[in-house]
């Protein structure tokens, strides 16, 4: 699901919001955009995730069109490291050609600067811009609401051509936004279980005694990873590519990936098992729409 997130955009325009216990009220996404152009006639590898994120690139597409917008489809973007290794990087071939990602994160950067969709939003006058996010989003972020499992309210607006596209796709629009809402917390929520787990702490004392053995004095993944893509002034490449090839080498022969792949599956199976309704809506509505979306993109190239 693409979303803006654009920090010109006021409070009133975003499109979904989050209420805490406490009742404050915070913007969590604005409205969808995509960050890369339209590069013509479009095709899915087969993939039922590519193909579902397509179709709904599409109908967003068609119904800002018949609203006198513009609108360009964009594919889907490649995980960051972060998503690729949660806990470590442990993939050497991967670290020998990208080190921890920054290349791609500048990529990326590059791509939203050129993507036609902001320079067509950065181009209209305010209230064009305020009428687009409207079209797109919705007015109000009101309609769709889910508890996450922190107890954190989140609502979103029934309208707008984001919505009717997942609500063409889906069916059951408020049964897919809790059970997508609910689901990304709790990948969030399963990382910080494992790397608070005594388990995977103790596994990082050998990774950190293999990293010592080859001058790195990091007491873990996220030290090394943060000293790399964090500082002021970025490091070069082929010091980022060693730092992040030691910390792969020392994953393997240390047992930390395996660990860390162990725990990652034993705590996702306690998540579903805590919420079986929203983790079984989500792959029912995904199964359900995936003939849909295949017509879509088939109408659409």
């Amino acid at each position: 699901m693409h979303r803006w997130t654009l920090a010109l955009l006021t409070a009133g325009l975003l499109a979904t919001t989050a209420t805490g216990c406490a009742g404050g009220t915070a913007a969590v996404s604005g409205a969808a955009v995509p960050g890369a152009a339209d590069a013509g006639p479009r095709r899915t590898t087969g993939d039922p995730r590519e193909t579902l994120a397509l179709a709904e690139q599409l109908l967003i597409k068609e119904c800002m069109e018949k609203q006198g917008h513009e609108y360009w489809v964009e594919p889907p973007r490649p995980d960051d490291v972060s998503t690729r290794f949660p806990y470590v990087v442990d993939d050497p071939a991967w670290a020998k050609a990208r080190g921890y990602g920054t290349d791609l994160r500048r990529d990326r950067e590059a791509e939203v600067r050129r993507n036609p969709n902001q320079r067509y939003f950065h181009s209209m006058p305010e209230k064009g811009r305020a009428a687009l996010v409207s079209a797109l989003n919705g007015a109000r972020p009101q309609g769709l609401s889910a508890r996450l499992p922190g107890g954190m309210q989140v609502s979103h607006s029934d309208q707008g051509c984001q919505a009717a596209a997942e609500r063409e796709l889906y069916s059951d629009l408020q049964a897919w936004f809790r059970a997508t809402r609910v689901t990304d917390s709790l990948a969030g929520t399963r990382v910080g279980l494992v790397t608070n787990d005594k388990r995977y702490r103790a596994a990082v004392e050998p990774w950190a005694r293999c990293m010592r053995d080859q001058g790195y004095t990091y007491p873990g993944p996220a030290e090394a990873r943060a000293a790399a893509t964090q500082p002021a002034d970025p490091w070069p490449h082929a010091k980022e590519v060693r730092l992040a090839s030691a910390e792969a080498a020392c994953a393997a022969s240390s047992g930390l990936s395996t660990v860390a792949k162990s725990l990652d599956t034993e705590y996702w199976d306690k998540l579903r098992r805590r919420y079986p309704q929203e983790t079984a809506d989500l792959a029912r509505l995904k199964r359900e729409a995936l003939p849909r979306a295949r017509a879509i993109v088939a109408r659409g190239h």
